[in-house]
């Protein structure tokens, strides 16, 4: 029985080596995955945002998410596998960690970036880290 998978990604360049790693070691993972990319619509929108252009900003954030959903889905189809792409709103870390452990996922690949040293880090973590320590399942990381 193959390995339930769930892949997150987003426009970062750590999300594109995340999916390259995958194609170069393709044995090594289940045929199908898994592909999320979470809308935070939180960051996309201020508190002074008229409703209709919150509904603009929602779609368009969902246009360009689907496009690279598609764009990756893409690289890892050409490579062989077979890609369901899910598109999701909500607050990355916990929208992940959500999915995993509802869905019964049971591997999460995804890229750890290199520390920017932001705020936000230090108090909080990456998304990478808190999936890492708040999912039942095995998580790799790239």
């Amino acid at each position: 029985m193959a390995t339930k998978t769930l892949v997150p990604v987003d426009g970062s360049i750590t999300a594109g080596r995340t999916i390259e790693k995958i194609i170069t070691q393709k044995e090594r993972f289940a045929q199908e995955l898994t592909l999320l990319h979470v809308v935070d619509l939180d960051k996309l929108a201020y508190r002074m945002i008229a409703d209709f252009q919150l509904k603009m900003i929602r779609e368009n954030a969902s246009q360009a998410g689907q496009q690279l959903l598609d764009s990756k889905a893409a690289l890892l189809e050409q490579a062989g596998f077979i890609v369901e792409a899910r598109l999701e709103f909500g607050e990355r870390r916990k929208t992940i960690c959500r999915m995993a452990n509802e869905e019964g996922f049971e591997l999460v690949i995804l890229g750890r970036r290199e520390s920017t040293g932001e705020i936000r880090d230090v108090l909080f973590g990456s998304v990478a880290n808190y999936v890492l320590h708040n999912v039942a399942c095995s998580v790799l990381l790239f």
